[in-house]
């Protein structure tokens, strides 16, 4: 590789799980765009951003954070991989498992990802308070 060309960003999911299948295909299971929280705070066992990347070539630093919902940027989770696009035509597809999560409250929390240490990509994860089906008086 000789000339290093930043990716584009494909796609970028919240999910509850990615399974690896004998053909290499991947399955999303359970794509989240908010969580319905009775009660706060909340735990999440498991929390798993994919993303895809083509279009660049080179090596590079994928960093992704999960920031509180209070207008700052309070960091929640972190978490980093390294990838190589061998060529222009390649693509890179990334899983980050947060796991054993703590979302102190309601509100819209963001996910923020970040390449080689750059802002790329900000979007909302709105966890939203819901009355429990199974509560006393319903």
């Amino acid at each position: 590789m000789e000339e290093k060309i930043p990716p584009d960003l494909q796609s970028s999911l919240l999910c509850e799980d990615v399974r690896q299948e004998v053909t290499g295909a991947q399955t999303l299971v359970g794509v989240i765009n908010a969580l319905p929280a009775p009660v706060v705070p909340i735990g999440i066992f498991r929390l798993c951003l994919w993303t895809r990347w083509c279009g660049g070539a080179g090596e590079f630093i994928q960093d992704s954070y999960l920031l509180a919902p209070d207008d700052s940027d309070t960091r929640i989770a972190h978490a980093q991989v390294r990838f190589t696009l061998p060529d222009i035509e390649s693509h890179a597809t990334n899983v980050h498992v947060f796991a054993g999560l703590q979302l102190p409250s309601h509100g819209i929390y963001h996910v923020e990802i970040h390449l080689d240490g750059q802002f790329h990509l900000r979007f909302p994860f709105p966890v939203i308070p819901v009355q429990n089906p199974l509560s006393p008086g319903n």
